[in-house]
This record gives structure tokens, C-alpha cells and sequence, in this order.
């Protein structure tokens, strides 16, 4: 069977496993990179950038390195190939708990269940739940579905396009280093640095393939690419702008403005200001959860065909 062929089966079956099963409650395997991840930081930090970057070579190279030995270990087995590229996807993919974790969070704000709803949000984001009302958690899980549309499945998705499943795990590590290391806190200013812009990087086309999914799949394309050619660059993050930017005009919201990471105030840039407030009860975060479904499945099927088209296309050049 053709690598292209392994991919789109693989990653379908992943995806469809994530839909049915979600995360498992205990053993995950990002939980275990994670444990991982610390124990190697408790052995390297110290206040420096290089310190740091090899922090990041070791674990992000190491599960790259695991990921293509599976790969090479099972090379010459079709069904093999396809079951490891699906058990992959599935671990590596978080579509279905995120969008769980938003609508258990919208019914608890649809019952009027503030506190409840405050209790559920660190499951969800880093935002300082005691100092948003109903209607700014509800803002932040709208940001948060956006942007993790884009983290937990369609760069995955465009990693693993590229690269099998090495890319699936490398891109996983990548982004599970930068939510450990790569914030600006006084520890991990320096240390977390290199976690932080590989991070950047790896994200970029699959943050632009989600902003452009978003302007197909969502009610609202025009509103989805006036907001994401006017308000993405405002945003901080040269990823998270995009998404959340094409998001807000899609669903005809306003997103951005005040909020609190650990006690630290940010006031960032409002993104669609021709849209309305996010409101608790209104629906709003159900209807971004439907649009990150949407979205992951076209990325999979962008992802599957641009992988069978250039495999076609190399093989066609060799022959002639």
C-alpha cells in the first residue's frame, strides 16, 4: 500500500476513533510525554535560552526519533502501517474532548450554573476563572475552541501529511512543550524561549489552513475573510490571530479585549468589532463547537488528498 494511501486510511480511522472514544481518563500518551517532558527539565533548567533549546531538542527529537522507528519498525506490513498511523492520530488529536469540555461548560452557563461553569474552565484554558462573569467565560471558551481547533487536530493533521507519523508526535510535542514552558513567566522567560518559537513555527500552516477551513465551513465567509485580513496581525500570537479572527467573523461575534492569565491583566485587540458580544446562553459556544467539528473533518480530507495528489505526483515524475 502507498504512503498516501496509508495516511488518508490511518488518519481517518484516528479521527474517527478520537469522535467515538475521546481521551482516555488515565494513561494518555501526552500525559506520559508530559511527565517525561519534567523530569528532563528538572535535570536541565537553568535561567538560558541554550539550556532551554536543549530541553526542547531532547523531548521534541526524541518522540520525532520514537515515531519514525515505529514507523520504519512496521514499514513492510500495510495493515500494521495503518493501524500505527491510526493509533497516532488518536492520541495525538484532542477534537472530541475539547469540544466536550465547551459544551459542558455552555450548559452549566445555560442553567445559569456560573460557579460550576467557573469550576470547569481550567480544564479547558489558562484563563483566571474568578475574574470573568458569565458572559467572559463564555468568550473564553468560543477563543479557546478556536484556537485549539487548530492545535489539538488540523496541524496534527498537516504534520502528519507531511511526515507520517514522526510528524504526527513531533508536532504533538512540539505544542505540548510550549503550553509546559513556553510562557513568559519569570522561570521559563529564557528557558522556555526555543519551546515557544518552534512552536510558532509548526503551527503556522496549520493555523492558516484552519482559518481558511473556517471561512468555508462557517455561516458567514465573507464576515470569517474580512475579519481575518483586518484583525489577525492585532492579535499577539501569529497563529492563535488568525483562527480566532476568522472564527469571530464566521460566527458574527466579537472576540479579544480584557483578559487575566495568572494574575497577569492583558488587553488585547478586539477582533471583528462589527460583531456582537459573546453571550452565556446564547448559543454561541455550541455553535463554535459544531464549527470545530466541521473544520477538523475538511482539514482531514485537505490533509488526506494533498498527501495522495503529491505521492501520485512524485511517482509519475519517477516514471517518466
Amino acid at each position: 500500500m502507498r504512503a498516501g494511501r496509508v495516511f488518508a486510511y490511518g488518519a481517518a480511522a484516528g479521527l474517527l476513533g478520537d469522535l467515538l472514544l475521546g481521551d482516555p481518563r488515565r494513561g494518555h500518551p501526552v500525559a506520559a510525554f508530559g511527565r517525561a517532558a519534567g523530569a528532563v527539565e528538572r535535570v536541565l533548567w537553568r535561567d538560558h535560552r541554550g539550556w532551554g533549546a536543549l530541553h526542547t531538542l531532547v523531548c521534541a527529537g526524541g518522540a520525532t526519533a520514537l515515531g519514525s522507528a515505529a514507523a520504519h519498525a512496521v514499514r513492510r506490513s500495510p495493515a500494521a502501517s495503518v493501524a500505527l498511523t491510526g493509533a497516532a492520530t488518536w492520541a495525538v488529536v484532542g477534537g472530541t474532548s475539547l469540544v466536550r469540555e465547551a459544551l459542558v461548560i455552555g450548559r452549566a452557563l445555560e442553567a445559569g450554573d456560573v460557579e460550576a461553569a467557573r469550576a470547569r474552565l481550567p480544564h479547558l484554558c489558562g484563563r483566571d476563572p474568578q475574574s470573568l462573569d458569565a458572559d467572559g467565560i463564555a468568550r473564553a471558551v468560543v477563543e479557546s475552541v478556536a484556537e485549539n481547533t487548530s492545535d489539538a487536530v488540523v496541524g496534527a493533521l498537516v504534520w502528519g501529511a507531511v511526515g507520517g507519523v514522526p510528524g504526527l508526535l513531533g508536532f504533538r510535542a512540539v505544542n505540548t512543550l510550549d503550553a509546559m514552558v513556553g510562557h513568559k513567566s519569570p522561570r521559563y522567560r529564557r528557558y522556555g524561549w526555543a519551546s515557544a518559537r518552534l512552536d510558532d513555527l509548526a503551527g503556522w500552516p496549520g493555523a492558516r489552513l484552519t482559518a481558511l477551513l473556517t471561512t468555508v465551513a462557517g455561516g458567514d465567509p465573507r464576515g470569517a475573510v474580512r475579519a481575518w485580513r483586518a484583525d489577525a496581525g492585532l492579535h499577539p500570537s501569529p497563529n492563535a490571530g488568525p483562527v480566532e479572527a476568522s472564527f469571530a467573523g464566521a460566527l458574527g461575534v466579537r472576540l479579544g479585549g480584557t483578559l487575566s492569565y495568572g494574575g497577569r491583566v492583558e488587553h488585547r485587540p478586539v477582533l471583528n468589532g462589527a460583531g456582537r458580544a459573546v453571550r452565556a446562553g446564547s448559543g454561541d459556544i455550541e455553535r463554535a463547537a459544531r464549527l470545530s467539528r466541521r473544520v477538523a473533518w475538511l482539514a482531514l480530507g485537505v490533509c488526506a488528498g494533498a498527501r495522495l495528489l503529491v505521492r501520485g505526483a512524485v511517482r509519475k515524475g519517477r516514471t517518466s
